[in-house]
């Protein structure tokens, strides 16, 4: 009988580089189509004082970076590519994939429709909830002097949704100058597939080499001067990509170093948005309340352009995904954050320039 799966089986090494380029290519073809529909229809984004854009910008390109990394999961799927990587661990990759689509869908909602704060963290809540259940678990914390953990279900269920959660406001919130969500979010899935490949995690880093296709791909039409947004659906479709391959890819093994890793990898968004929310709390705000508190609205007060503000940050996320390469032993790792270490060390000395100037 024929089998497309055995018609098209390949080498082990070449499915992640197939998710890659399918990804690219599919975010590359369609998202001129989806700026055209998003103009055609009048979904755009008006500046306001908060906002850095000067005029109004179609923020729909969340649609082209799903369709192409799902797309690209498809391909890998119907050649067979999940039996081959992920045989025991199919259904931890399409808890990820699945609940990725759901966050997508809310977002996008929110794009459309405009959703109030408590209703989205309230169904972000119940998505990552069930994204739990089917398997995305952190099953494991790493503790000073203790070392390794085991949680039992009633501590990883909180834990995994407030991570799932977390970082997928972290990279919306982060979401604020042309290319820079897409960047960043490209580079920690970069550094996660290599990670996770290290890690003898290979579905993981499927899951990581489809999004950071979508990611480059979508870069050629978001970098300065951007000609689409992502939007909610785009930010919230890679956080919980990126926070859901850190925890079937990283977290879920047994060695104490892998346990930090995705913390490690994502520091830049996380810490942005742990400081933003303690601001607004320490001034008595809500922290739901947007602001121009974020450290790309503090490098361009310090009078940065766009493109260097983007460009610091790149080199930030670069240098600790170097160090987590260097935590994770990987054969050149040391050399590849002492590298990093010297752009970010550049990337510093401009902004102080600039700054000064």
């Amino acid at each position: 009988m024929y089998s497309p799966q055995a018609e098209f089986q390949m080498p082990y090494q070449l499915y992640h580089l197939v998710a890659f380029i399918v990804s690219a290519l599919v975010v590359l073809a369609t998202t001129p189509i989806v700026k055209q529909i998003g103009l055609k229809n009048g979904r755009v984004d008006i500046p306001d004082k908060r906002k850095v854009h000067s005029a109004p910008m179609v923020r729909l390109g969340g649609v082209a970076i799903f369709l192409g990394t799902i797309g690209a999961l498809l391909v890998v799927w119907w050649a067979g590519g999940f039996g081959v990587l992920a045989p025991d661990k199919e259904y931890e990759v399409w808890g990820v994939t699945v609940g990725s689509l759901a966050f997508f869908l809310i977002g996008l909602a929110d794009d459309l429709l405009g959703l109030s704060p408590f209703s989205r963290l309230l169904i972000q809540v119940i998505i990552a909830s069930c994204a739990w259940n089917v398997g995305v678990q952190i099953e494991f914390i790493t503790i000073p002097f203790a070392g390794l953990v085991s949680l039992p279900d009633w501590s990883s269920m909180p834990i995994t949704v407030i991570w799932l959660v977390g970082m997928v406001n972290a990279i919306n919130w982060i979401d604020g100058l042309d290319g820079l969500a897409a960047g960043v979010s490209g580079i920690a899935a970069v550094v996660m597939l290599v990670v996770s490949l290290f890690m003898a995690q290979p579905a993981a880093a499927l899951i990581a080499a489809a999004l950071a296709g979508g990611c480059l791909g979508f870069l050629r039409y978001n970098f300065n001067p951007a000609q689409i947004f992502m939007g909610d659906g785009g930010a919230y479709f890679m956080g919980f990509t990126l926070a859901g391959v850190g925890v079937i890819g990283l977290v879920k093994t047994t060695a104490v170093t892998a346990v930090v890793l995705p913390y490690l990898i994502l520091a830049v968004p996380i810490l942005d948005m742990s400081a933003v929310i303690l601001n607004r709390l320490l001034n008595g705000r809500s922290p739901f309340i947007a602001d121009k508190h974020h450290l790309h609205h503090r490098l361009l007060s310090a009078g940065l352009s766009h493109r260097l503000t983007v460009l610091f940050i790149y080199s930030l996320t670069l240098w600790v995904g170097s160090l987590s390469l260097a935590v994770a032993g990987i054969p050149g790792g040391q050399t590849y954050a002492l590298g990093a270490t010297l752009l970010l060390g550049y990337a510093t000395w401009k902004v102080e320039k600039q700054a000064r100037q």
